[in-house]
């Protein structure tokens, strides 16, 4: 039976391999430290944080994330220790909550290895604070009992560090800051909030396929619809162009299943004010439930692992096991075990995963042309937009349990982060096999494809792309956008080139900025172009001085809150004579790459997802015909 715990109560642990799970409602930065008999931490090497995250007997998460599962294994703990608190902390500079007064009370149970809940924890009460104990693993006599903490530091993780003794804690927590800043920079942003209703319809596998329990995650705290706030506050969910005056109508009705099988997929399942935004929702609940699915998946082979070796523990502990061949067959017995739990466990992922394949050949045909690839035949029928849509595709996303299942990856407009395509060597398979130049030039055409796509997805002459190409290097990459005239100017060039396009867009920025503290936005000069901007830079640094790299670190920072966007072409090896200088550029941009790499997190369990970028089919004629059409309307302001 689970004890439900309140701050200060204890309960005994009748295990010592446990799981630590974590549900919060925003990303939190979960580590653990280890204590003596005083509850004191002996340096940094007793500290589990993102990054060092494994210490003998603990694991803790490598990323802030809304979910965590920490390992413990207590008997493997270093001698001396007594005490392991977890902790939890907000990351700061993410743009996020800033205090735990903001989010929904952090829940946390400590569990068996299948999933068992021994002890929960709601934290409820926090306000200012951004740091919090939330519980501890102590030893009593011999034996090891959680305790309920709840202890809060409005003084963030330096001053909880501080209270447990030590040693320069301010610069620990900001090695540990650094380090979930990195991996911030590789997750995917989640998607706003859902209403109640706005919830897509999960099957429940079926019962009785013998796999051990994985209890579900705990649902996400919905939020209401909210006007635009302040850095940290609720994202608006509304078109920005949309008035709604009526609750979003019901999502279309599934054909009735036959008995004994699933429902019928069908596309636009979740709520929303258009089929756009139904089938927004869709691809995210999609993403979603593939992650959560293989975890499960995942989680049910640890445990059948873990299983096994504690029963060859057990059985080869006892000399008489030795003797003959009784250890033989207990190994044998226990592989058995495993084996069949590991079995039972992929049928069921197996079932998840066909019917989440179901669905996405009833989504993909469906989906409107910015989420669609550039394979669908929606492309062929291209009219300039009348406004701005929900989110735009920019490439595809899949796990090693089904590679064949992709998932669109949507980003939500306008864009609230620039882009990195990476044209160095990475250590994926496909870079390997993949030579420097024709990395760079494929890093460059996927660079285009994304301009391109935003092109086509804004209204005409609602989004202006420039491009600075300071050896030239890039002309065959570009070759789409300057023949299609929807570029503004040419392609700038030679360090003159790059002053005069940075001093342009730094200027923009500059005066939209004076423009909105003064309230005097309709004073703007006329000759300043009112879209959003894209600054598409290749071969970074070459051409660039202090001063412009100063400035494009101006942009980068800046320029998002007021639509001017950054598109970096670039190895960042090219560019390491600077040092940690441009550590948060690089950080503050998406990485994407030009062939398919494992670097991008989900925001959910921190599965690590290839990243497949867009193509057009081979031979295809599809972006010149997609471009001429986004000229034409550019120049006649019709669609």
């Amino acid at each position: 039976m689970t004890a439900e715990l309140v701050r200060g109560q204890n309960h005994t642990l009748p295990q010592t391999r446990l799981e630590i799970r974590i549900s919060a409602g925003a990303p939190v930065v979960a580590g653990a430290t280890l204590g003596d008999e005083q509850g004191r931490v002996a340096g940094v090497e007793w500290i589990a944080h993102p990054g060092s995250p494994q210490l003998h007997g603990l694991e803790v998460s490598r990323q802030a994330a809304a979910d965590h599962r920490l390992a413990v294994d207590l008997d493997a703990l270093p001698d001396g220790v007594h005490r392991v608190t977890v902790l939890l902390a907000l990351p700061t500079g993410a743009g996020g909550p800033t205090r735990f007064g903001a989010v929904a009370a952090p829940f946390v149970a400590v569990t068996a290895l299948d999933g068992t809940e021994i002890a929960t924890f709601t934290l409820t009460g926090l306000d200012s604070e951004s740091a919090v104990a939330a519980l501890e693993l102590y030893r009593r006599q011999g034996a090891w009992k959680v305790r309920a903490v709840g202890q809060g530091y409005a003084g963030g993780l330096a001053a909880m560090l501080a209270d447990q003794g030590v040693d320069r804690a301010a610069e620990l927590a900001g090695t540990i800051q650094e380090a979930v800043a990195r991996g911030l920079a590789r997750s995917v942003a989640p998607p706003p909030p859902r209403t109640p209703e706005g919830d897509r319809v999960r099957h429940a596998p079926a019962p009785g396929n013998g796999q051990p329990p994985v209890p579900p995650p705990a649902p996400p705290q919905p939020e209401p619809l909210a006007e635009p706030a302040a850095p940290g506050g609720p994202i608006n969910y509304a078109h920005p162009r949309r008035q709604p005056t009526a609750p979003p109508p019901p999502p279309p009705a599934a054909p009735p299943a036959r008995p004994g099988q699933p429902a019928q997929p069908v596309a636009g399942d979740a709520t929303g004010w258009s089929m756009d935004e139904r089938l927004y929702n869709q691809v995210w609940g999609m993403f979603e439930d593939l992650a959560r699915a293989v975890a499960a998946y995942r989680s049910a082979v640890d445990f059948a692992e873990s299983r096994m070796d504690q029963e060859l523990e057990r059985t080869l502990s006892d000399p008489r096991s030795r003797i003959g061949g009784a250890g033989d067959r207990a190994r044998e017995e226990a592989r058995a075990k495993r084996d069949e739990l590991t079995a039972r466990a992929r049928e069921s992922l197996d079932r998840d995963l066909a019917q989440l394949a179901a669905e996405s050949a009833v989504v993909e045909p469906a989906l409107p042309a910015p989420y669609a690839g550039w394979d669908n035949p929606v492309w062929h029928g291209y009219r300039a937009p009348m406004e701005i849509p929900m989110a735009l595709r920019i490439g595809d996303l899949h796990l090693p349990e089904r590679a064949d299942l992709r998932i669109p990856l949507l980003v939500r407009l306008p864009l609230e982060r620039g882009m990195w395509i990476d044209s160095g060597r990475t250590a994926s398979e496909a870079a390997a096999l993949t030579g420097p130049d024709q990395l760079r030039r494929l890093a460059m055409e996927t660079a285009v494809l994304h301009a391109a796509r935003l092109l086509a997805v804004y209204p005409p002459n609602e989004f202006t792309v420039h491009v600075i190409d300071p050896a030239g290097s890039a002309a065959g990459a570009l070759a789409p956008l300057v023949r299609s005239g929807v570029l503004p100017s040419p392609p700038a060039a030679g360090a003159q080139g790059v002053s005069a396009v940075l001093a342009h867009l730094t200027r923009r920025v500059d005066l939209v900025q004076m423009a909105i503290r003064a309230g005097a936005a309709d004073s703007l000069p006329p000759d300043l172009d009112p879209a959003e901007q894209l600054l598409i830079v290749n071969d970074f640094p070459h051409g660039f001085d202090d001063r412009a790299v100063t400035q494009l670190r101006y942009l980068a920072d800046e320029g998002p809150s007021v639509g001017v966007h950054l598109m970096m072409v670039a190895d960042r090896e090219d560019a390491s004579a600077y040092g940690p200088v441009l550590d948060p550029l690089w950080r503050s941009l998406l990485r994407v790459t030009p062939v398919a790499d494992d670097h991008l997190a989900d925001p959910w369990v921190g599965h690590a997802w290839t990243y497949e970028p867009p193509r057009t089919p081979p031979g295809s004629a599809v972006l010149d015909q997609v471009l001429e059409r986004v000229a034409h309307a550019r120049r006649t302001g019709s669609r």
